[in-house]
């Protein structure tokens, strides 16, 4: 169940079989259902996630209940209501696992006492961050003044898992397009 996470960390930094293990034992496993929420828009973030199987989303909702889908973490990746986790307070998303999913999950104290006490998880929470807000910085620059099928050509490119994993719906609403615009820009490509 773990071997995953070990994975990813020993490609992330060079570990020790100590280091390795005193970070692993800090997380536990959670199975989740299609479409669970795992943080509600006015919870504070207590847990950071490691995706070993699924996909977290990440998303807000507007006055009229629309939902607008903001991020998506697969398999492999970590995910948290990044603002509420640090601040700690209430969240302005939502957090779900919008497939069946096995989670690692650590909670807000014990990540920052391992970011405070093993200076390769210190690099990697720096990797992670630093890599999410490239992502996030390529996407707002990425869509502006994009027409719809060249947001749709850029998934392509730089989030492709997102149309093979991802229903019409959200992806649409990570786009900013209708899910019939995004349908017909998927059958024409």
């Amino acid at each position: 169940m773990f071997d995953i996470l070990e994975k990813f960390l020993k490609r992330k930094t060079d570990l020790d079989d100590l280091t390795l293990k005193k970070i692993i034992s800090y997380f536990k496993i959670i199975h989740t259902k299609r479409n669970q929420i795992l943080l509600n828009s006015d919870e504070i973030c207590k847990n950071y996630y490691f995706i070993n199987k699924g996909c977290i989303r990440l998303f807000t909702t507007d006055k009229e209940g629309n939902e607008n889908s903001r991020y998506f973490a697969f398999k492999e990746n970590f995910a948290t209501a990044l603002p509420s986790f640090i601040d700690q307070k209430p969240a302005e998303e939502y957090l779900q696992t919008i497939q069946k999913s096995e989670l690692l999950y650590i909670s807000r104290t014990d990540f920052y006492y391992l970011v405070k006490t093993v200076p390769q998880f210190a690099k990697i929470y720096t990797e992670i961050l630093e890599n999410g807000f490239i992502m996030a910085q390529k996407r707002i620059y990425g869509f502006q003044g994009f027409d719809a099928a060249e947001k749709v050509k850029w998934i392509i490119k730089h989030q492709p898992e997102l149309l093979l994993n991802v229903s019409n719906k959200m992806v649409a609403s990570y786009l900013g397009i209708s899910p019939s615009t995004l349908s017909r820009i998927k059958s024409r490509l």
